[in-house]
């Protein structure tokens, strides 16, 4: 089997491990330059394809043509997309003579879109997944060929959930390269409620303290590390909160925001509270709280706003 495979991250690197693994003939890898403004947390499917003498290709765009001579020429039975950030043209995703597909990070037709892995924590789910779809010019909505559950737990953050899924990803392509081999994979339409969601910033990490403890313990473990990091304002700087708990005290007389403890250090929310655990200030190195609290008076602070 004939395969063009377009592939980032490290569910790129496994996809394209099992691939080679199963003696998949791989004719070129599509992928892309690296951002210097992101943190490599993750192995590239670029030094796999590298290490097998695999043509890489790193278009900044799809929709030059040559793209799809290139691809019409290799003559592909299939073509797969594992953690590719571009949008691929109809044209290259009508060339393979299987199909093309591609992996999402959850279970469809739930989390459409960018960043589920973080959007699944935000909304505190308690399990996700992925899924192998057909590709079609809408994105993730075509037909699901295969999926996988994994479970996610209160203490579970966005790394945790991301190698559960790497995990799933690595089973899933074990179970269905064999039946893509053999013609004998089933294509299901995406049935029942669906939801989509955009992409994430930095700046979208700003801690809203009015709202309830379990909803910020959310999104903190949602883009804690390697994601830029929740964070709210502290004497003119960010502080990111890179782990927290939430906790059920909730005085009424502070505003949301209000510093009600040092020992342990306890942020009033809209409902209930938040112990922040590991923080940091910007600029400066991450610490424990208690290390925050030993250099400044935090008691009855408000935190928040802007500088």
């Amino acid at each position: 089997m004939r395969a063009v495979v377009f592939a980032y991250q490290e569910i790129g690197y496994v996809c394209l491990e099992e691939l080679l693994g199963a003696g998949t003939d791989v004719a070129c890898l599509f992928t892309h330059e690296d951002d210097p403004g992101e943190e490599l947390w993750f192995r590239r499917p670029v030094e796999l394809a590298r290490e097998y003498d695999i043509p890489v290709y790193m278009p900044e765009s799809l929709t030059d043509k040559r793209w799809t001579t290139i691809i019409r020429d290799i003559r592909p039975d299939i073509i797969f997309s594992f953690y590719y950030r571009k949008m691929i043209p109809n044209a290259i995703l009508e060339i393979p003579r299987i199909g093309a597909f591609n992996l999402h990070g959850s279970l469809l037709p739930q989390y459409r879109g960018r960043c589920p892995v973080n959007w699944v924590l935000i909304a505190g789910e308690s399990r996700t997944g992925v899924t192998l779809h057909c590709m079609v010019e809408k994105p993730d909505a075509g037909d699901i060929v295969s999926q996988k559950e994994v479970p996610i737990t209160f203490e579970d953050t966005v790394f945790s959930v991301y190698m559960k899924l790497v995990g799933a990803a690595r089973e899933l392509m074990q179970d269905i390269l064999p039946h893509f081999e053999a013609g004998t994979f089933t294509r299901t339409a995406q049935t029942g409620p669906s939801s989509y969601f955009g992409g994430r910033k930095p700046e979208d990490g700003l801690i809203d303290w009015a709202k309830d403890s379990l909803s910020i313990y959310n999104l903190t473990r949602a883009v804690t590390h390697p994601y830029p990091g929740a964070f709210t304002y502290f004497e003119g700087k960010r502080l990111f909160v890179w782990k927290a708990h939430p906790e059920n005290v909730s005085p009424r007389n502070a505003p949301a925001g209000t510093v009600i403890s040092e020992h342990p250090l306890l942020v009033r929310t809209g409902s209930g509270s938040l112990r922040l655990i590991s923080v940091q200030l910007e600029g400066e190195k991450e610490i424990e709280a208690a290390e925050l609290v030993s250099s400044y008076v935090l008691k009855n602070k408000i935190l928040g706003g802007h500088p």
